[in-house]
C-alpha cells in the first residue's frame, strides 16, 4: 500500500512542476453539482491545486437548481435549440440562483476544506460583457428561414480578467457565475462552458477543464477517445460519434486553442478526484482536445 501511493506522488511530480505558477480554469456543472461525496471531492481538489502552487479559477453552471426553483415557483421552463428561453421573470431567478444559493454553497465548501475563496458574477468588476444573443434557423423544406430570439440569452463580448487577477495574486480562488452584463446594464444568461473558455483564453490559462456526466469523447464503439483535434473533431460530428450538447461543449474546447490555452480537457465529473486523475496521471482519465 506504502508503495503504491509513493508511485502515484511520483508520477504527479512531473505534472506539479509543469503547472506550478500556472491558471487552470475549471468548469464545474452536472452531478457533480448533485451529489454530496463528488462535491467534497471537487472542492478538495481545487484546495489542493491552490496548495501546490496552481492558480484554479472556477465557472459553475447550474440547471438543476434552476429547474428545481422555477418549478417550485410555478414557471414553466421552455427550450430553444437547447437553450432555456429567458424572459425576465426567469432571468430574475436565473440570476438568483446562479449568483446565490449555488455560488455561495461552492464558495462554502471549498472554504471548509481550507481554500480561501470569493464568488463573483460576470457583473463583478465589469468581468463578463455579453450581448444578446440571436439564432439563426436556416430554411427546412416549405419552412422559410427565420430568427429565433431566446430572450436574455448572451453571448460573450469580451472578458475584462483584471478582477481575477488581483483574487488571485493574493491567494484567492474565484468562483465565478455565468451571468454577463451588456452595455447598456441589461442582464444576460450565457452559458457555462461558453463563459469557461472565454475566460481561459482572456487569462492565458495554461489548461481549460469542462467537467461533465460522460467520459469525453466516445468511438463508435463507445470506447474512450483520449486526443482529439479539429480534424478528427469534425470527422466525429459528421458521423454523428459527437452529437447534441456535446457538439457546443467540443467547439468550445478546441476554440479556446486559438487564444493559446495549450490543452481542453474534456472529463467525468462523476468519477471521485477526477479532476486530479486528469492532470495529474500519465493516462489521465478523459479526452484531451490538442491543435
Amino acid at each position: 500500500m506504502t508503495m503504491n501511493v509513493a508511485d502515484i506522488l511520483i508520477e504527479a511530480l512531473p505534472y506539479i512542476r509543469r503547472f506550478s505558477g500556472k491558471t487552470i480554469v475549471v468548469k464545474y456543472g452536472g452531478h457533480a453539482m448533485v451529489d454530496e461525496k463528488l462535491k467534497d471531492d471537487f472542492a478538495s481538489d481545487i484546495t489542493l491545486l491552490k496548495y501546490i502552487g496552481i492558480n484554479p479559477v472556477v465557472v459553475h453552471g447550474g440547471g438543476p437548481q434552476i429547474n428545481k426553483v422555477l418549478s417550485a415557483m410555478g414557471i414553466t421552463s421552455s427550450f430553444v435549440r437547447g437553450m432555456r428561453y429567458t424572459d425576465g421573470e426567469t432571468m430574475d431567478v436565473v440570476e438568483m440562483v446562479l449568483g446565490g444559493k449555488v455560488n455561495k454553497e461552492i464558495v462554502a465548501r471549498i472554504n471548509s476544506k481550507g481554500g480561501r475563496t470569493v464568488g463573483l458574477t460576470g457583473k463583478d468588476g465589469g468581468l463578463i460583457v455579453a450581448e444578446k444573443m440571436t439564432i439563426y434557423q436556416e430554411a427546412q423544406g416549405d419552412n422559410p428561414p427565420e430568427i429565433i430570439d431566446p430572450g436574455m440569452v448572451g453571448t460573450v463580448s469580451r472578458i475584462n480578467p483584471e478582477i481575477i487577477h488581483t483574487l488571485a495574486d493574493r491567494g484567492f480562488i474565484p468562483v465565478i457565475a455565468p451571468v454577463g452584463v451588456g452595455e447598456k446594464g441589461e442582464t444576460y444568461n450565457i452559458n457555462a462552458d461558453l463563459v469557461a473558455s472565454k475566460i481561459a483564453g482572456a487569462l492565458g490559462a495554461e489548461r481549460l477543464i469542462l467537467m461533465t456526466d460522460v467520459d469525453g469523447l466516445l468511438d463508435q464503439t463507445s470506447n474512450l477517445v483520449s486526443t482529439v483535434n479539429a480534424e478528427m473533431i469534425d470527422s466525429m460530428i459528421k458521423s454523428g460519434e459527437i452529437k447534441g450538447g456535446m457538439i457546443p461543449k467540443v467547439e468550445c474546447a478546441l476554440d479556446v486553442l486559438a487564444d493559446g490555452v495549450k490543452k481542453s480537457h474534456i472529463i467525468n465529473g462523476t468519477r471521485s478526484h477526477a479532476l486530479l486523475l486528469e492532470l495529474f496521471t500519465d493516462s489521465g482519465i478523459g479526452t484531451q482536445v490538442v491543435q
